[in-house]
């Protein structure tokens, strides 16, 4: 018997600095977290009961269980992997990671959700099981088109050159090999990089969608455009670990050119690039998938970079956190509780 009275988890976002988004193609990416969480609660209750900023649902019939569109299906989707039709507790998910921003805002809290819920139930996960589940359920029970960054940033946390090869295509939870993570931030100092937040909200399934099948069909464009921008990022590991940041700004506005190139990065995302570019930036890319969000900008004259962002209509900027943790349950306090069996997945 387990003593567990409440359980909360958190995970961060992460922009990406160079390499995406190759991640869903067997491809190579420099990514860092964010200082912004998302975070879920869980407590025992006498019923199931979903909260979020839009209010609260009650879920009592296995048909509640499924997705209706609304911010309540990711912590549906884990507890339909999880078959939790009776559980009785309450989950409570917020998150102060810019909605829809190109950040893995969902993905994050998919993470929070499932440490939260494995934790309650007695599951000890390795972070890398922990991770390939994660984009398991935003793939194949949220029905959403996505890579691999997201999911293993938000479980792993910090500055990590991630590599993918291996992995082009989607492979059933247990036959998946994991990917490899590897992290920087002992070997950097500085990161002279600004996220700035657009503005403009995208589901970044729907941008992934037609490129993902592009390249199933073997669109040559696609296809050498990801093989290029997959040898840009492990150069780009090299510039970061050496601090070339010139070097690594090159590389940067090559990876957005050809990714603009086979899929327009947005109007908005462009243009900030542009007026980046033309105050003080010495590189300036997409931080996510593109269709809006955020873009990442290398700059050694922030001040100026950050104030003709601003006029151009970012909302907000993002703080870059190399050194932060990946999802963590951060506490654990008591009450009766029958543990289940320990996982076997992993």
């Amino acid at each position: 018997m387990r003593k567990l009275r409440s359980i909360r988890a958190t995970a961060p976002g992460r922009a990406g600095i160079i390499g995406n988004p190759t991640d869903g193609y067997g491809g190579s990416l420099v990514s860092c977290s964010i200082a912004e969480r998302a975070t879920a609660t869980i407590v025992p209750a006498d019923q199931l009961i979903l909260v979020n900023k839009t209010g609260q649902k009650v879920l009592k019939w296995e048909n509640d269980f499924a997705n209706q569109g609304d911010y309540f299906d990711i912590v549906r989707s884990v507890l339909r992997y999880f078959k939790l039709y009776d559980l009785k507790a309450k989950i409570t998910t917020e998150t102060t990671i810019p909605e829809q921003a190109g950040l893995a805002g969902s993905t994050a809290v998919i993470a929070a959700v499932l440490a939260a819920v494995s934790t309650y139930i007695g599951k000890n996960y390795n972070r890398y099981f922990l991770a390939e589940l994660n984009r398991t359920i935003e793939l194949n029970y949220m029905k959403c088109q996505c890579g691999y960054q997201d999911a293993y940033m938000t479980t792993f946390g910090g500055l990590n050159y991630l590599d993918f090869r291996g992995k082009e295509y989607y492979k059933d939870l247990h036959n998946e090999q994991y990917g490899t993570v590897e992290n920087l931030a002992e070997y950097v100092n500085e990161l002279p990089l600004v996220v700035a937040h657009t503005g403009v909200k995208h589901h970044s399934g729907q941008f992934h969608k037609p490129l993902r099948e592009r390249w199933l069909e073997g669109d040559p464009a696609v296809v050498k455009a990801y093989e290029d921008i997959t040898a840009i990022a492990r150069e780009g590991k090299k510039a970061i670990i050496n601090g070339d940041w010139d070097r690594l700004g090159y590389l940067m506005n090559e990876n957005h050119r050809i990714q603009n190139s086979i899929a327009d990065s947005g109007e908005q995302n462009n243009y900030m690039i542009k007026v980046a570019l033309e105050n003080g930036a010495v590189g300036a890319k997409l931080a996510g998938a593109g269709g809006g969000g955020t873009i990442i900008v290398l700059t050694f004259d922030p001040e100026r970079t950050k104030a003709a962002l601003l006029q151009a209509g970012a909302d907000r900027f993002v703080e870059l956190d190399p050194n932060a943790q990946g999802v963590t349950v951060e506490y654990a306090e008591e009450f009766g509780y029958q543990e289940a069996a320990p996982a076997k997945e992993n």
